[in-house]
């Protein structure tokens, strides 16, 4: 038997943060990474549209990359004084990723990191908050992943949460907050989503459904990642919505050696995620060449 989680409601495109109007609830936690988001204006405009549910906002800042489990552990104690029943990531994977882990903890005080790396190993989540997660980048798929990486900052150990409980309630993959990536970001971002694809696509655990998002957001990505690198506005709003079509499938059919290898080595190496992976993918692919070419053959046969 196979199982696809995503989250349960969707929103996406232009304006898709109106959707926060009908939130449900009284007080939200906002995680985000630096002051970028508050100064640009998109943590107002997203308390504004809160304030119209009669939703009391707090905000965590100070996500770093790589988010760490003393990060972690300072953003439950601010839930745990503010007691939001609502929580929502907003940025790019790190942010996303520890206000995953956060909700974690908060929900669950004695719960350890150690259980919480063992695969699918989580308590049920959801007694005192949802959790909406709105992408800022276009290629890390968080929003709609089962997926939370949090870092030992002591030993430089990676805790790999894997769960379906930790995906979100609610993905906001609004088009309108990437437009000021920058030609960098939006290079990294974009290499990740598709390496997200390849990897999802020749997983051992794919299946219909993860195969059908891997190939139309590989096609989207082929065909709108140099004009979204150039600057193209609908170049950008495509490859936003390509990015967590690609999160949707490598969250179902789970990733392979090129991430594995990138998360480690980017850290150590001080390398950009989405660089590590573009470095890796040619040669894993080369690797593993002959096994995926006589896999897909038999397929093409059937």
């Amino acid at each position: 038997m196979n199982r696809f989680t995503i989250p349960r409601d969707f929103y996406f495109g232009e304006n898709a943060l109106d959707c926060l109007k009908t939130v449900k609830g009284s007080k939200a936690m906002l995680v985000i990474g630096s002051q970028r988001l508050v100064k640009d204006g998109t943590v107002p405009k997203i308390q504004a549209l809160l304030k119209e549910a009669n939703i009391e906002t707090a905000v965590f800042a100070g996500i770093e990359n790589d988010p760490s489990v003393a990060t972690v552990l300072r953003g439950v104690e601010a839930m745990n004084a503010f007691h939001p029943d609502v929580i929502i990531g907003i940025g790019g994977g790190s942010p996303i990723d520890a206000a995953k882990a956060m909700w974690i903890f908060y929900e669950n005080p004695d719960f350890t990191f150690e259980e919480a790396a063992k695969p699918f190993n989580l308590p049920e989540l959801r007694k005192k908050a949802i959790f909406i997660a709105i992408p800022t980048t276009s290629g890390t798929g968080s929003e709609v992943t089962s997926f939370s990486v949090i870092t030992d900052e002591k030993t430089d150990v990676k805790y790999p949460i894997a769960d379906y409980n930790i995906t979100p309630d609610v993905a906001i993959v609004d088009t309108n907050l990437v437009q000021s990536m920058t030609p960098t970001l939006v290079a990294n971002t974009g290499i990740d989503a598709l390496t997200h694809d390849f990897e999802a696509y020749v997983s051992t655990a794919r299946n219909a459904i993860t195969d059908a998002l891997a190939m139309k957001s590989i096609e989207m990505i082929v065909k709108h990642m140099l004009a979204s690198f150039k600057g193209d506005e609908q170049a950008r709003k495509e490859m936003h919505i390509a990015q967590s079509m690609a999160g949707m499938a490598f969250s179902n059919a789970i990733l392979g050696i090129v991430h594995s290898m990138a998360h480690k080595t980017g850290k150590v190496f001080d390398v950009p995620h989405g660089l590590a992976n573009a470095i890796y993918l040619p040669y894993v692919i080369q690797f593993n060449a002959k096994t995926a070419g006589a896999a897909y053959a038999d397929i093409a046969k059937r």
